[in-house]
């Protein structure tokens, strides 16, 4: 589950805009596949006389904080890639509108993990390609744990 928590200036954002971040940010994540409802994303309005940055009052500045557990970054080149396409989603809410971000994730491990009551299946398995078409969680079996699109390497004949 990607968790965003979005910090902002009172006023920074409309409705529609949260509408349409949210969506965008979830488009994202949806394209890798995962299931849409793995994305959460909250807005936390702060006070115009309550942020700060280096000691001083910043009423443009919005941090972005994002805990993933759904999915591991593997090395540095998969991550810069991943946090610049972050960017590339969130800069028409904030760069095109005058305002100085920040974005950090953070990456819990997948198996502290579950939703309503069920462990997330594996990476590409039946059962999450199953949770992905449905858009919900559901039990699954052992055997849905599998790869979707499992392929088995011949064995040694010759021994």
């Amino acid at each position: 589950m990607p968790l965003w928590k979005i910090y902002h200036p009172a006023g920074s954002f409309t409705a529609e805009d949260k509408k349409k971040l949210s969506e965008k940010i979830t488009d994202v994540y949806a394209s890798i596949p995962l299931p849409k409802f793995y994305v959460v994303v909250i807005f936390e309005e702060v006070a115009n006389d309550s942020y700060f940055v280096g000691g001083e009052l910043h009423n443009k500045f919005i941090r972005f904080k994002v805990d993933q557990i759904a999915r591991t970054l593997p090395g540095p080149v998969i991550r810069e890639w991943w946090v610049r396409t972050l960017d590339a989603v969130i800069a028409p809410y904030v760069r095109d509108k005058g305002y100085d971000w920040e974005i950090s994730i953070d990456e819990t491990p997948f198996d502290l993990w579950s939703l309503q009551g069920e462990i997330p299946p594996p990476f590409e398995s039946v059962a999450e390609k199953r949770w992905v078409k449905d858009n919900k969680a559901s039990s699954y079996s052992y055997a849905e744990k599998l790869p979707a699109n499992l392929v088995l390497a011949p064995g040694i004949m010759d021994r």
